[in-house]
């Protein structure tokens, strides 16, 4: 029985395997489907499978009314919408889910457009002075089951926006935006399996994964209109100053000036945001172990800069602590951004968290 995915539920058994331009089958044959395998069938965009008309508890197969697919609703996304009249948030979410549509057609040897692509990213990027208190908050867009496609669009916008801070010209920002957004798009030459998975890498699985920057490499390695920047900061995005990194081991001098703005903020999107794999973390915890990682790892101008850019726009913020009490940043201290001084909201009492070594911000509410 032929049908298309939005008809299938779970139980279904493929009759033939579901092929893409990876190596090995997407979903092998005699495969008993789960919403996990449904999901992977609909972002490869997938037309039709040939299943069992009955099910695996031998019961007869009814398909559910053919619907369109989500991805299939957005084909023509930005053929018909005016961003400008779009809300920050509501712009952010389309380009999340057009660079969607963009990452399942490179996973069937689309070749990526620039011109599509800065057209995409560029507008909302042209936003971010206009809401730079909410630039170091994006992870709270973020959800767990698109989570590939929010990081490569907040990296982007996180990117450009620290790049112009350091003072770099808007020719340079934007191509350090353009790099931040292009990073993983490697990842569509990874198994979608991997990329739904959600407990920890196996040796052989973590080995595919750091294999992302080559891909993504090579993906633009012979396109005309992208910068070599772009392309070396897509390549060595996850390198590090000591040599520790991947895919090359390249040390300090040899990594990019672009990749180390990425680097920076890949990591912190990635520790603020909730993932399939590991539970999101407060930004302020993950200030503090970037700051371990500047002397070592990552580059200190970078962190530094960082820094300096998120602390500006705390003041106010509300927080819950780590003994549980929810307050207010009153004051910041550029030296120590992760320990500011938080009213708390019961009581009105002022503690300084750098006298408070025991309690810290557990997250930002």
């Amino acid at each position: 029985m032929r049908v298309h995915p939005s008809q299938l539920i779970p139980g279904c058994v493929l009759l033939r395997d579901v092929s893409g331009k990876v190596s090995r089958p997407i979903i092998p044959k005699k495969t008993v489907l789960t919403e996990e395998h449904i999901t992977v069938l609909h972002k490869f965009l997938v037309e039709a499978v040939e299943v069992s008309e009955k099910l695996h508890d031998g019961k007869v197969f009814k398909p559910n009314p053919e619907e369109v697919s989500e991805n299939q609703s957005q084909e023509n996304i930005g053929k018909e919408v005016d961003v400008t009249s779009l809300s920050f948030k509501d712009h952010y979410f389309y380009v999340v889910k057009y660079y969607q549509t963009l990452f399942n057609a490179w996973r069937n040897n689309v070749p990526i457009d620039m011109v599509e692509v800065r057209n995409l990213i560029l507008p909302l990027m042209d936003r971010m002075d206009n809401v730079r208190t909410r630039i170091h908050s994006l992870h709270h867009f973020t959800n767990k089951r698109d989570y590939f496609y929010h990081h490569s669009v907040s990296v982007s916008l996180l990117s450009g926006f620290l790049a112009k801070k350091m003072g770099y010209d808007k020719g340079e920002w934007i191509q350090i935006g353009l790099a931040g957004l292009l990073a993983d798009a490697g990842m569509s030459r990874i198994h979608p399996f991997l990329l739904e998975k959600k407990g920890a890498f196996n040796q052989e699985e973590r080995m595919e994964m750091i294999k992302h920057p080559t891909y993504s490499y090579r993906l633009l390695e012979k396109n005309p209109s992208v910068s070599l920047g772009i392309k070396l900061a897509v390549l060595q995005h996850h390198e590090r100053i000591d040599g520790s990194g991947y895919p090359l081991g390249l040390s300090n001098g040899k990594i990019h000036d672009y990749a180390k703005v990425v680097a920076v903020c890949d990591i912190y999107h990635a520790m603020t945001s909730d993932r399939l794999y590991k539970e999101k973390q407060s930004p302020f915890r993950v200030i503090e172990e970037l700051q371990k990682e500047q002397y070592t790892k990552l580059d200190l101008f970078v962190v530094q800069a960082f820094i300096n850019s998120i602390s500006n726009f705390t003041i106010g913020t509300k927080v819950r602590l780590s003994n549980d009490k929810k307050g207010e940043v009153v004051f910041m201290d550029p030296k120590h951004p992760t320990r500011p001084i938080v009213r708390i909201e019961e009581n009105d009492a002022v503690i300084p968290l750098m006298e408070h070594k025991d309690i810290y911000i557990q997250e930002i509410i």
